[in-house]
């Protein structure tokens, strides 16, 4: 079963360890090394890239052997890969992986085309395999936290959830130019958490854009600061609004509002202490670096796929939630570029 399900660790199973294979040695990947040698239930076997120097770094530094792709899709004594590369090879890497019988754990988004990502999650469905895609926010505690006061009432019947989410720093038009643009390199994690958090899909988007921050941006056929509004099949509202720069810091903020009251996900700070005196009062400021924001989540994250991987309900966010968000974060372009609310039903 890869459908998408709520997840919880299992206390009374026997532990099995996972043999991991990793595709991909870049920033991310090297991310998912350092934490699979750390925590339990995960054996990082071998490891994978084009880059012959990236994978040898990171074999050194884990253990893990280096295997070429294809040796590495064939091992025996791998039965999970975990693909962290460009995601131009994601579906190819998908399908490769499907068909070898390997659980997968794929990094976001998993195709900028929407008949890519279906048919390479129709593949993984037909062949059985346990997928998950790597949306570790739904792994942040507060975050979290927000998701779960809604699904137990806490604030009542939800009427508008509000999403707020900002990188300190823009990246390099290079970047920008091959990245598929912002509703769906950046704004594609907001587009996952909505429904996650409201609990219903998203059947419709209307999105507005500016270059605000770096014309370079505009240059390169791409906004950099955003506001999208959805309305989910149960008539809640989500507004969502993006910007490639906050100048302190990485701002990542979650508001629901019902008819009981409202849950919110707040931003913490670099650490607890503050100061206060007659006329002044100083604290902390945001964390800079997305992982000082969201290494925990991470960790939470391969710990909902180690438990559904040892038969503790469905995925945490399956083969339904890697189609969903490709189709709200391309109806979210199609509505900035045409100026008008896109149904979702009208992307596929």
């Amino acid at each position: 079963m890869t459908r998408d399900a709520g997840f919880a660790v299992s206390t009374d199973r026997p532990e099995v360890v996972r043999r991991i294979g990793l595709l991909g040695c870049g920033r991310i990947g090297r991310l998912h090394a350092s934490l699979l040698t750390e925590l339990a239930g995960f054996e990082l076997v071998a490891v994978a890239d084009v880059a012959e120097a990236a994978a040898a770094g990171v074999a050194e530094s884990t253990g893990a052997r280096v295997e070429s792709i294809d040796g590495l899709l064939a091992a025996d004594d791998i039965d999970t890969v975990a693909i962290c590369t460009s995601t131009d090879t994601h579906v190819d890497l998908v399908l490769r992986a499907a068909a070898a019988g390997k659980a997968i754990f794929c990094e976001k988004p998993i195709s900028l085309d929407y008949a890519l990502v279906d048919q390479a999650m129709t593949a993984v469905e037909a062949a059985g395999v346990p997928f998950m895609i790597g949306f570790n926010r739904r792994f942040d505690p507060g975050h979290r936290s927000v998701r779960d006061a809604v699904a137990n009432g806490t604030v009542g019947e939800l009427h508008t959830l509000r999403i707020t989410s900002r990188d300190p720093a823009p990246p390099p038009p290079e970047y920008v130019a091959v990245s598929g643009g912002i509703f769906l390199d950046m704004v594609i994690h907001d587009f996952d958490m909505a429904p996650y958090v409201v609990g219903s899909p998203v059947a419709e988007v209307y999105a507005r854009g500016a270059v605000r921050v770096d014309p370079r941006i505009g240059e390169a056929g791409d906004i950099d600061t955003a506001v999208s509004v959805l309305v989910h099949e149960d008539g809640t509202l989500t507004t969502i609004d993006n910007s490639r720069e906050a100048v302190y810091g990485f701002d990542q903020r979650v508001e629901a509002f019902g008819s009981g009251g409202m849950a919110v996900s707040d931003n913490p700070a670099r650490h607890a202490g503050w100061s206060i005196g007659r006329d002044r009062r100083t604290s902390e400021p945001l964390p800079w670096f997305f992982l000082d924001r969201y290494l925990e989540s991470y960790r939470q994250e391969w710990r909902a796929f180690h438990a559904y991987l040892s038969g503790a309900g469905g995925s945490p966010a399956g083969t339904d939630a890697a189609r969903a968000c490709t189709k709200v974060a391309l109806a979210a372009g199609k509505s900035w570029r045409e100026g008008r609310p896109v149904r979702v039903s009208e992307i596929g």
